[in-house]
């Protein structure tokens, strides 16, 4: 897993590539989705690209100087936090899961 973060001098946006490998947790995944508070926990809204080696990837361009919330969901049943994340937050859900944090 990575975030790879690019700030943008001509928008106020940041460039945000969002990165899984092809590990236990994803080798067998037919669709990775993207689901965060940037996009209202939409788990159709940001699909992420499947490469041929098994990597999933996606670009998003999110809005610079905010702290973002957000999990993957592997095949519209397993959630997984990022591991790179800046930190983690309570997920609400009365759990011991974390959603990762990314502060732009």
């Amino acid at each position: 897993m990575s975030i790879k973060k690019q700030f943008l001098k001509s928008r106020p946006e940041c460039k945000v590539t969002f990165k899984l490998d092809s590990t236990e947790a994803v080798k067998n995944a037919e669709s990775i989705s993207i689901v965060g508070d940037f996009n209202n926990w939409d788990a159709n809204d940001i699909a992420m690209d499947k490469l041929k080696n098994g990597t999933f990837t996606k670009v998003c361009y999110l809005e610079q100087g905010k702290s973002i919330q957000f999990r993957y969901l592997i095949d519209n049943e397993i959630w997984v936090t990022e591991e790179e994340a800046d930190g983690y937050a309570d997920t609400g859900m009365g759990d011991q899961q974390k959603n990762a944090v990314i502060d732009l």
